[in-house]
């Protein structure tokens, strides 16, 4: 799937969505199909469909700080919504997402709009996902009281406190809570609009011939668990007219704080 070449005007991504998962909780009215992401990690999906070139006729709105590692003027405009972090979640919840998504239309109606939103990406903030004790949820910011693995890791290394139907669950409703808040705004968006993601999840599969359960997502695995997503195309009445523009200036990033963002999320960054 070459993400800046497909037909749409706004392509809302749901980090880490599985095409399964998406198709057995979205309750949303369009036409779900099958696409084959380029990338079974984030910084993979950048790298495969944005690094190096130049679309200025797009904006990107991103709760995933992976978007600062691309050049500024990849895009028109970069929107960083992980700049309101929510400390107590420890991630960037879905009403912020869509407020800076309104924003984003309103200012620049002859743009194609990305906007990436975090969930279903742990930290599970619904509200059987706040019960568990993982990695991200860390009101006080104490890291070092935290386990150095994150949820994922604890399951594949059979050392979590909670069991794979708890964490799957949350996974689930980590989805739901996203589809829910995106539910209301989509209407409002004019143009066509298409919800993807940028990859999948291990949700406890084996890989090949190994009886060894893997969960979360690595990079350079292509199975089918990682790259198929959901492309899901809302109906819709006319499509958008966009225009290139030269990109807008920004001041720079805040790269230990982006650093901090990317670790409470599971990576680790250089």
């Amino acid at each position: 799937m070459d993400v800046p070449r497909a037909e749409w005007d706004t392509l809302v991504l749901l980090d880490g969505c599985r095409y399964d998962t998406f198709a057995a909780q979205n309750h949303l009215d369009g036409d779900l199909s099958k696409r084959y992401s380029q990338a079974s990690t984030s910084s993979e999906f950048f790298q495969a469909n944005f690094h190096g070139e130049t679309y200025h006729d797009m904006v990107y709105v991103s709760a995933n700080p992976w978007t600062s590692e691309l050049p500024a003027d990849t895009f028109h405009d970069q929107i960083p919504a992980y700049d309101a972090w929510d400390e107590e979640l420890q991630t960037v919840t879905p009403e912020v997402m869509t407020e800076a998504v309104r924003r984003a239309h309103e200012r620049y109606p002859d743009k194609r709009i990305v906007a990436h939103y975090m969930q279903p990406h742990y930290p599970f903030i619904g509200e059987r996902g706040r019960e568990l004790d993982h990695r991200g949820y860390a009101p006080d910011g104490d890291w070092a009281a935290m386990d150095s693995y994150s949820i994922w890791a604890q399951l594949q290394f059979g050392i979590s406190n909670h069991s794979r139907s708890a964490v799957i669950e949350a996974y689930r409703e980590n989805l739901r809570v996203a589809l829910r808040e995106l539910e209301g705004v989509l209407g409002d968006i004019d143009g066509k609009v298409v919800l993807s993601a940028d990859h999948g999840n291990m949700l406890g599969e084996c890989l090949g011939p190994l009886p060894v359960p893997v969960y979360g997502h690595h990079d350079g695995v292509a199975t089918p668990e990682l790259i198929q997503v959901p492309w899901l195309e809302l109906p819709y009445e006319r499509r958008r007219e966009t225009t290139a523009e030269p990109p807008v200036e920004r001041a720079g990033v805040d790269s230990e704080r982006v650093d901090d963002r990317m670790r409470a999320l599971g990576w680790y960054p250089a």
